[in-house]
């Protein structure tokens, strides 16, 4: 990398806090462009980490979550995800939300590629994506917010989702790109 690609063109004039609640902030910063001119950013900071885990079976098959995303306003299944507040690792928020999705309880976990920066042009939020092997099943405790649909499904079948468009949820697509590179013989 050039020194260029490596210094902030960016200046900030001043920071307002915008909006609060416990799982995002909003500020609004008054900046100077990379050109020169004077204009506004606006930054949506997340509380907690995102992370996702793919639940691998013995069998080659894994299991996806399905639910309605407000946000979005339609049906997305994807791989069990969730936040990694303060004082827990990614790992371990990994196999909290493996248990609580899907009651999958996992031997081992190994993370997939690095920190991942989910919608840099707007937010700050940083994503980690594992893998979850030895699977036992257990009780399944979604959260208040969650109805969840659980089902198992060939890998191959999943990928073939995602690249029809039918998997279109960030971290299950960049999971899917991952794991299978990592699979690869």
């Amino acid at each position: 990398m050039s020194e260029t690609e490596q210094t902030n063109p960016w200046q900030t004039k001043s920071t307002r806090a915008v909006y609060e609640n416990p799982w995002i902030s909003i500020r609004e910063d008054q900046v100077i462009r990379p050109n020169g001119s004077e204009g506004i950013y606006g930054v949506v900071s997340m509380r907690n980490k995102a992370v996702g885990v793919v639940p691998l079976h013995d069998d080659g098959t894994v299991t996806l979550v399905g639910q309605w995303r407000y946000t979005m306003d339609e049906y997305s299944w994807e791989i069990p995800e969730g936040g990694c507040p303060q004082g827990e690792t990614p790992s371990e928020s990994a196999l909290r939300e493996l248990r609580e999705e899907t009651g999958l309880v996992a031997a081992s976990i190994e993370q997939l590629g690095g920190e991942l920066h989910l919608s840099n042009s707007v937010t700050d939020e940083r994503g980690y994506l594992f893998v979850a092997r030895g699977l036992t099943q257990s009780e399944a405790a979604p959260e208040e917010t969650e109805e969840l649909h659980v089902r198992r499904v060939p890998l191959a079948e999943v990928v073939e989702m995602v690249v029809s468009g039918q998997i279109n949820d960030a971290l299950t697509v960049m999971a899917m790109l991952l794991l299978e590179r990592k699979l690869r013989p």
